[in-house]
């Protein structure tokens, strides 16, 4: 795109997280002379979100604001500002301030968590998303309060992490009969659920939330569980409602439908990060993922459309890590039911990995205290390299030492 062209382009972008402010940033770093006007619904300065859940909420650090200069780039920020639809055919967004007309379009506006139906309001409940969400929290484990967590997920885990260190008292209510149990198959998450107990939290598997009472977390079997505070980490949907009869084709997650170059099927409007979904070669479907790492790599292939680099299709590894209960989870790539899980070390054991093969192909890992396992293994899925099984599976032989 010519210089002259790119200062009559206007490119707003909607939603303020790690996905918006890095497509905004990728912009000016690959040339992007044009105005860029950044949209947030909060009226925080943008900020990241993985350190809610550990420095923010035990009081190590005040906030996660982004280090970037946001006038020295000449990114004009609109915060505290809701969008409320789009209609392309006059190229404007909707917004609580009236219309704001762009050229290109950006959509960044992340997942927002699901709610624990019928506690929406209720004194004592709360989800771990936002800035303010933090805050809120932060008082609750200084007083060492008795908490409830529901859902033995990613997020369940890391704040039952957070309030075990505070001090507190954790009880973990799981629908399912594991912790992770919608993320990884049973060989590898049933070692997890005695991380729980090591940390001196409560899990409660096949356990199901009938309702929550002032204090109390009543069960469907009955039981009653003391609960001064109920935080909920039941999973997260993508933020499209806002885009109801708009026009662009959503998925039946509610993830914007991108292509491999992250266009929707509006012209001139894009979408990146936790609220799109978008086509692997790699694994044969269409991946919806939720994670830092994904909002921080987009950016770069939208910027890079928008100024006319013609960029390679956006077919990244999947990679995102967790600190829960003094251990650090990492996970690379996608994997399904076609593939065999190899074990790498004993899980019962305070460092292990396991693999996902496809036909001697690498094409997901997890690693648990073995952040060397996760770098090479990560380059090996990268390559579609096939490894020998025997030595992949011997956690003194490294990664790429097994390759065939």
């Amino acid at each position: 795109m010519s210089e002259q062209k790119q200062a009559q382009q206007r490119v707003v972008i909607v939603g303020a997280g790690m996905a918006g402010v890095q497509t905004a940033v990728a912009l000016r770093e690959q040339g992007f002379t044009g105005p860029v006007v950044l949209i947030g619904a909060e009226p925080h300065q943008p900020y990241d979100r993985p350190p809610l859940s550990k420095a923010v909420l035990l009081g190590k650090a005040e906030d996660s604001a982004f280090d970037v200069d946001f006038e020295a780039l000449s990114i004009e920020l609109r915060l505290g500002l809701d969008v409320t639809g789009l209609r392309a055919d006059d190229h404007e967004v909707d917004t609580e301030a009236g219309p704001v007309p762009y050229d290109v379009l950006v959509l960044a506006t992340g997942a927002e968590p699901v709610t624990l139906p019928g506690t929406e309001g209720v004194p004592g409940v709360h989800l771990l998303r936002t800035l303010d969400d933090a805050a809120r929290l932060k008082p609750v484990l200084e007083r060492r309060h008795d908490i409830v967590v529901v859902g033995a997920g990613w997020i369940g885990a890391e704040f039952a992490t957070a309030a075990r260190e505070a001090g507190c008292a954790v009880t973990v209510v799981e629908a399912a009969d594991r912790p992770l149990a919608g993320a990884l198959p049973v060989e590898v998450t049933a070692p997890m659920a005695q991380w729980y107990d090591e940390s001196g939290a409560e899990l409660l598997t096949h356990a199901r939330v009938a309702g929550v009472e002032p204090g109390t977390v009543v069960l469907t079997d009955g039981r009653q569980l003391t609960a001064d505070a109920v935080v909920v980490g039941i999973g997260a949907r993508p933020a499209t409602r806002w885009l109801a009869g708009s026009g662009i084709a959503l998925d039946t997650d509610g993830s914007v439908t991108a292509d491999e170059r992250l266009r929707t099927s509006l012209p001139d409007v894009y979408a990146v990060g936790d609220c799109a979904s978008f086509p692997s070669a790699r694994y044969g479907r269409r991946l919806l993922v939720h994670h830092w790492d994904n909002a921080l790599q987009g950016p770069r292939t939208v910027a890079a459309e928008i100024i006319g680099e013609a960029p390679r299709p956006y077919d990244p590894v999947p990679y995102f890590w967790s600190e829960q209960f003094g251990r650090f989870v990492q996970y690379a790539g996608h994997h399904a039911g076609d593939t065999e899980l190899l074990r790498r070390g004993d899980p019962a054991g305070p460092s292990w990995s396991a693999l996902w093969l496809r036909d001697g192909v690498l094409v997901a890992l997890l690693a648990v205290g073995r952040p060397r396992d996760l770098a090479q293994g990560r380059k090996l899925i990268e390559s579609g390299t096939r490894i020998d099984p025997e030595r992949a599976a011997d956690p003194s032989v490294p990664l790429k030492a097994a390759v065939l």
